[in-house]
């Protein structure tokens, strides 16, 4: 099955598959930045975006799923406020460059052999000075997904995280945080239980 064939039918159901709460390290880390403009790539259904804008961002995503950008944009209405949303995938997205003051990266993990081009690309959206957040799963995570499959994560290890490879990936930021930790996730159906995550906080030069 296609990754967007995939994620429209994970989306097509009624309920939020990973909640309608923000994403804990996102909201910490955005309760002590000013409010801009901050972009957050595949998005999904819109949990992380919306709560952005309710708070006072200018909040932009994308993702390859239809079926994500409908709940997202209900998700908004709902809670009284908008979202810029545009259905693409990583390789086709295009904004200016400079253009955004927080890059929001939850649980958007790519394709090994293009995850450095694609983090890459998507920095060049960040001005200088601009924030990078980021949450995702470690390689360390197979083992917790053998013991807990709902605690999440790509079920193909290269999509996995290694810390050092997003350092290198983001080597022209200044890194504020970079740890892989243990945390219990409550996203939702998919993302619950003991996980291993890496964070990153850091800023663009």
């Amino acid at each position: 099955m296609a990754q967007k064939d995939f994620w429209n039918e994970r989306y097509c159901n009624e309920e939020y598959i990973y909640g309608t709460l923000p994403n804990e390290y996102l909201k910490e880390k955005l309760k002590d930045l000013k409010a801009g403009k901050i972009l957050f790539p595949a998005e999904g259904e819109g949990r992380n975006a919306v709560y952005a804008a309710v708070k006072g961002w200018e909040s932009e995503a994308f993702d390859q799923s239809e079926e994500g950008k409908k709940k997202a944009l209900l998700w908004a209405s709902e809670n009284n406020t908008d979202i810029f949303y545009t259905v693409s995938n990583v390789e086709n997205i295009e904004f200016p460059n400079s253009s955004f003051d927080v890059l929001a990266m939850v649980y958007a993990h790519f394709s090994g052999e293009l995850r450095r081009t694609f983090h890459r690309k998507l920095s060049e959206f960040l001005k200088p000075g601009g924030f990078l957040i980021l949450e995702g799963f470690s390689k360390l995570q197979q083992e917790y997904q053998q013991r807990d499959p709902q605690s999440g994560g790509p079920k193909d290890t290269e999509m996995l995280y290694d810390l050092e490879e997003l350092k290198r990936d983001f080597e022209n930021f200044d890194i504020k945080e970079a740890v892989v930790k243990t945390i219990v996730l409550s996203e939702g159906d998919y993302h619950k239980g003991e996980a291993s995550v890496v964070r990153i906080f850091a800023v663009k030069k």
